[in-house]
């Protein structure tokens, strides 16, 4: 039987976190570690929702290792797709750049996957968003990285951030884009027993 007062978060995204908050869930970090490597040939969609699905079977492993009681566990994942090219978390300034740039003046898109597990089972449902920036200046762009708010974050950006003045449109989950779908993870959790309004 599982317990649907509390549920095990696979993430340590402040995002997520926060975002659970607001759906007045109640949560027990858990850590777990995944290779986060794109496969050849492997597109944003398939990407997220492999990594989703992995940390889940990650973080349950670290359930049952420790014995904790059963829980339904979510585990999510976020990239950003621009012309087929996937984006994930800068690994330096250059490179949050680069990704900025190539989101100047154009639309991609923000990808979710959100898992949710038990012993039993597991349920995916995906977001994908289409963000559309408007032309940033090489000064907008710098600025933007001095603020340090692009290197935690797929695509270089956090749209509940400063680079919310850089978006003109927004086609889907605005709570996708920061991370955690809400209608998707409600819907998910609501099949494992939690009740949502």
């Amino acid at each position: 039987m599982i317990a649907n007062d509390i549920l095990y978060l696979a993430s340590g995204s402040p995002r997520r976190r926060e975002l659970l908050g607001q759906l007045g869930l109640h949560f027990e970090r858990i850590h777990a570690e995944v290779d986060e490597s794109v496969l050849p040939g492997e597109d944003g969609r398939a990407y997220v929702e492999r990594l989703a699905l992995a940390k889940a079977d990650a973080g349950w492993a670290v359930v049952e290792g420790c014995g904790l009681p059963e829980r339904a566990l979510l585990a999510a994942d976020t990239t950003v797709v621009l012309n087929g090219e996937i984006y994930g978390k800068p690994v330096d300034e250059a490179d949050a750049r680069r990704m900025l740039r190539a989101f100047s003046g154009s639309t991609h898109q923000a990808i979710t996957a959100v898992a949710v597990r038990s012993a039993e089972r597991h349920e995916l449902m995906t977001s994908v968003t289409d963000v559309t920036f408007r032309v940033l200046s090489d000064a907008e762009i710098e600025r933007y990285l001095d603020s340090g708010e692009a290197f935690d974050k797929a695509g270089a950006y956090g749209i509940q951030g400063k680079a919310s003045v850089f978006v003109t449109r927004l086609d889907g989950s605005y709570t996708g884009v920061m991370g955690l779908p809400l209608y998707e993870t409600a819907t998910l959790l609501s099949r494992f027993g939690f009740v949502f309004p």
